[in-house]
């Protein structure tokens, strides 16, 4: 992915608060009224803020049978949905990641991010990081050079096709597997921690209960009770009845919050059984609790816990790596689907001008309009049939009398 050099001046309509900006790649045949039509639409575009218009190159790809284009078209079309499920599946995973965690690892991912520190104090970690890459991607569109290194134009149009499902398919299937390794460590971690926190009954002692506070010997043994806080009266009297061979004066409060204390009281080995009885008769709980047993369980969630962090930083940098691959690959894909389109609709031989235009959601159906009057020509029986659609030129029963499909960058907006 290209860094930004100079930013382009309607770049700035990005930048405005609540204009969500796309792009629409559009072909026309190389007529003389076509070409004529581009040039009055680029002095309207630029007169009337509606749009920028720029050409968008397409190498000469390998037409090959024409038979065959229109089943390379239906090809095209489920593959290019595809791609746009995936490249939103990835952003989504992405934003999920980066937003339910604080590690040092968002800050890392704006270090080439050319934000100026008041930049970064403004937005979020991830909320900069979109930006910034919104506008890596817009600058990849507008500077698009085929890969010919990828994607070789020698290759019949098929078979560019079956690289770029191959390559999609792949991602997809790799994010289905390390989203659930990812979450599986995070729900481990979760449980853990779960089993620790919440009432006295449950909570962690680590922290609470020391090695000191524990009697341990070939006879005696130290157990924890929990007490209700308005029962600390009738345990101080009767602790030492509930058994005959509990040590007299040996019950200490180790902890309290609201609802009540954990006391410690030490006793023979023989005569545990008796007393978690007699406590229970008297609603005093005694607490299962092992020294040993508590660390151990600390030291997993600490190992977890260095895991998880492991495995977010491997996650999200294999995330960002790829959405923007995919990015890459789906603009290849809308640059096919042009040239395929426009030989199956202008014929041979391959004569046709590629034009990518950014607009805004406000000027989108101004704009469909003034598209429509200028190439009426190339198709008087066109009609628009939504010029209002929340995604211009990608509803399927659209149909103009020139080639238009969509590039959306809003999938990186934040709400």
């Amino acid at each position: 992915m290209p860094k930004v050099g100079r930013i382009f001046e309607w770049w700035s309509l990005c930048e405005a608060p609540g204009v969500m900006t796309d792009f629409w790649l559009i072909s026309v045949p190389l007529d003389k009224t076509s070409l004529t039509s581009v040039e009055k639409l680029k002095r309207i575009a630029a007169k009337t803020n509606l749009a920028s218009c720029c050409k968008f190159s397409i190498p000469n790809l390998k037409v090959g049978i024409l038979d065959s284009l229109l089943s390379v078209s239906d090809d095209l079309s489920k593959l290019d949905t595809l791609t746009e499920s995936v490249i939103k599946k990835t952003c989504q995973c992405m934003r999920d990641m980066m937003e339910q965690s604080n590690d040092k690892v968002l800050e890392n991912s704006l270090a080439n991010g050319g934000h100026s520190t008041s930049q970064r104090a403004a937005l979020s970690p991830l909320k900069a990081y979109l930006k910034s890459l919104r506008v890596d991607l817009m600058s990849y569109v507008t500077k698009f050079q085929w890969d010919k290194a990828k994607y070789p134009t020698a290759l019949p149009l098929s078979s560019l096709a079956d690289i770029i499902n191959k390559e999609v398919s792949q991602v997809e299937t790799e994010l289905k597997s390390r989203a659930a390794a990812y979450n599986s460590v995070k729900v481990s971690l979760q449980s853990l921690e779960h089993k620790l926190e919440g009432n006295l009954q449950t909570c962690s002692l680590n922290g609470i209960v020391r090695k000191e506070d524990l009697v341990v010997s070939d006879y005696l043994t130290t157990l924890l009770v929990v007490v209700n806080r308005g029962s600390y009266l009738q345990w101080e009297r009767t602790y030492e009845s509930l058994s005959e061979f509990v040590v007299p004066r040996s019950s200490r409060k180790l902890f309290e919050d609201g609802e009540g204390g954990i006391f410690s009281v030490t006793l023979f080995k023989r005569a545990v059984c008796k007393f978690k009885a007699k406590a229970q008769e008297s609603k005093f709980i005694v607490r299962e609790y092992s020294l040993d047993l508590e660390e151990k369980k600390q030291q997993e969630i600490k190992q977890l816990s260095v895991h998880k962090k492991e495995q977010y930083g491997i996650f999200v940098s294999w995330l960002k790596v790829n959405f923007s691959e995919m990015f890459i690959a789906w603009v290849h894909l809308k640059a096919l689907r042009v040239f395929v389109e426009s030989v199956l609709r202008y014929g041979l031989p391959v004569n046709y001008q590629a034009l990518l235009l950014q607009t805004d959601t406000k000027h989108s159906k101004k704009l469909r309009e003034e598209l429509s009057s200028l190439f009426k020509h190339l198709d008087p029986t066109a009609s628009m049939t939504d010029v209002s659609c929340d995604i211009p030129g990608l509803c399927q029963q659209e149909y103009f009398s020139y080639i238009c499909f969509h590039v959306s960058t809003n999938v990186l907006e934040m709400s």
